[in-house]
């Protein structure tokens, strides 16, 4: 690789970790925004999961370098992102009848 792609491939990396920084950082402000809003109250639970999963994916895909691997391990991480949510709730529908 030459000189002048590098410096193209650094800057490009550079820009794509700032775009998912931002994005995180806004996810994180809807979250700490939805809590506030009274008419989402109903919702709150579905709406801070979603926006949790959609953070672990930017998360895992990116600075865990999955995009650039093999769909097995995608399929790893989905597998066991699945298992969680699913004990969670689980668990949340155990404990509410207590």
């Amino acid at each position: 690789m030459q000189q002048g792609q590098a410096v193209q491939s650094a800057q490009a990396a550079t820009r794509e970790y700032l775009r998912v920084g931002v994005t995180l950082f806004i996810l994180t402000i809807l979250e700490v925004a939805v809590i506030y809003v009274e008419a989402l109250r109903p919702a709150l639970v579905p709406i801070l999961v979603l926006l949790s999963l959609w953070k672990f994916i930017l998360v895992v895909n990116i600075f865990m370098h999955l995009k650039y691997d093999s769909r097995v391990y995608t399929g790893f991480f989905s597998a066991g992102m699945a298992l969680a949510v699913l004990i969670t709730a689980a668990l949340v529908i155990m404990f509410a009848g207590r």
